[in-house]
């Protein structure tokens, strides 16, 4: 099993992302610069948090179109698997990946914090090693999580069970409390909580943990 984590200018987390995948699937994942334009033969690619390019525009408007955005997009659209945390669900929104946008936090404030979130969408490789109905401890960290989609949009999520995730305290005003999305084909997950921060007790939590091994048995 092999995974690549992209980094961009002002990615902060892509070191997070890459400790998980390593302690997960016991190997080492590929290192990607923004500026390369192919990805390694990998499973997996994970577009990890932070202020890629400085949060210019609108949060991860350029890095959805750095040259290396092309390539997981082909990866995608092949039925490859794609995980993007924070900043990550923001690029991926940006590239036309998932639906909806990621805007400026209802308070105004820059939240960091642990939050209640609930599983909400089974069938899919990120959250079948979750128990039925279970309640994680995740932590957030952003000023623009507040998750927006139109009522067409959301009741297409709702019925095609796309919700990844629910906020149970809702830090930041998203739509129907919405966490994270999944792609039609179920293969993309964006969220904004970071499950990466939470595979070990040293953490404060272990509920992100099964998430990543969840992708090791559903792409082993």
């Amino acid at each position: 099993m092999r995974a690549a984590v992209i980094t961009y200018p002002g990615s902060n987390c892509d070191r997070d992302l890459a400790v998980a995948f390593e302690q997960i699937f016991e190997k080492p994942p590929a290192r990607v610069w923004h500026g390369e334009s192919e990805l390694p033969p990998v499973d997996i690619v994970g577009v990890p948090g932070g202020f890629s390019y400085g949060d210019y525009l609108r949060c991860g408007a350029i890095a959805a179109r750095s040259p290396i955005m092309a390539a997981v997009v082909r990866h995608a659209e092949a039925g490859g698997a794609v995980i993007g945390i924070c900043n990550g669900f923001q690029v991926l929104t940006e590239a036309g990946l998932l639906p909806g946008a990621l805007i400026r936090n209802a308070s105004l404030r820059f939240v960091c914090r642990h939050v209640r979130v609930a599983v909400a969408a089974r069938r899919n490789p990120f959250t079948d090693g979750y128990d039925d109905a279970a309640v994680l401890s995740l932590p957030v960290a952003h000023h623009d999580g507040n998750y927006v989609i139109d009522e067409a949009g959301r009741a297409r999520l709702e019925e095609e069970d796309r919700i990844a995730f629910r906020y149970l305290d809702n830090p930041n005003g998203s739509t129907a409390d919405i966490a994270g999305v999944l792609s039609a084909n179920r293969r993309v997950l964006g969220l904004m909580p970071h499950p990466e921060r939470a595979i070990g007790a040293e953490l404060g939590s272990t509920d992100g943990r099964p998430l990543f091994t969840s992708l090791l048995a559903a792409l082993a």
